[in-house]
């Protein structure tokens, strides 16, 4: 599986990066038996649709996955919807759109859309609440709450690695240290965590720092700890000294830089 970072910055798109976005890539066969790249775009905050273009054609995608409903994680899901709905060259089916109970009244709230716009034409919406597991392809998405200010889904892919054998990238969405976490990112291979806030901060149930998505690594076993949502006005320093008890592989997320699992 590849992981290439669309968007990485936190709550807010910034002056390197737009907000939350990672395109997930797996090669499997079609329904024909022919080999071909699947690909699962991981949330779409805003200035991520725009990005996504210099990776993949929007309209090769095979799904999308939300973590929440929080705007820096699914605003640009709007451009989306535009894209597959008014393109004049292009008859697309509905994508699967895998994200929490309510996602299409959010959307019709952005733009002042009326109860008539089902986006039915453009999405097949999969509530996680009412699924264990979506198989896109070659991939398997599982979502699995986590601990945040609204109904959130850390999103556990398994898939070909590259090498053939299964592999399973985590990602957290957003989320405070908790069970569901530690649950969702179990020997995962790759683990692309969120990392919101800092020490210095002290809400709890609203973002990990450093030192508490050092501790979900550990505990979980993952391969190679990513962190990522990182807040434009952080200096990413700050959080590498917070995770040094985290003593594996460890990157910080940087827009389109692509992993290779």
């Amino acid at each position: 599986m590849r992981i290439t970072i669309i968007g990485a910055t936190g709550s807010m798109s910034g002056p390197i990066s737009p907000a939350s976005s990672y395109l997930i890539e797996a090669d499997g066969p079609d329904n024909n038996g022919d080999e071909r790249s699947w690909g699962i775009l991981l949330d779409m905050g805003p200035g991520s649709f725009g990005q996504l273009w210099r990776y993949r054609p929007p309209e090769t995608l095979d799904a999308i996955a939300l973590s929440h409903l929080h705007i820096d994680h699914c605003g640009d899901l709007l451009s989306m919807q535009i894209f597959r709905r008014w393109h004049p060259h292009l008859d697309l089916p509905p994508m699967p759109l895998l994200a929490p109970e309510g996602t299409v009244e959010r959307m019709r709230g952005l733009d002042g859309f009326t109860d008539t716009d089902t986006f039915e034409g453009e999405f097949r919406h999969v509530a996680f609440e009412s699924v264990a597991s979506t198989r896109i392809g070659p991939m398997t998405v599982e979502a699995v709450p986590v601990w945040h200010t609204v109904p959130s889904f850390a999103l556990r892919i398994s898939g070909p690695g590259e090498d053939g054998h299964p592999v399973t990238v985590t990602y957290s969405g957003d989320t405070d240290l908790c069970d569901g976490l530690i649950e969702a990112a179990r020997g995962a291979d790759f683990f692309l965590c969120e990392c919101g806030f800092t020490a210095a901060d002290q809400a709890r149930g609203v973002h990990l720092d450093g030192a508490r998505a050092a501790e979900a690594a550990t505990r979980a076993g993952v391969g190679r700890l990513v962190l990522t949502h990182i807040q434009p006005w952080t200096d990413p320093d700050v959080v590498t000294r917070e995770a040094a008890s985290w003593t594996g592989p460890f990157d910080i997320a940087q827009p389109g830089h692509t992993y290779t699992v």
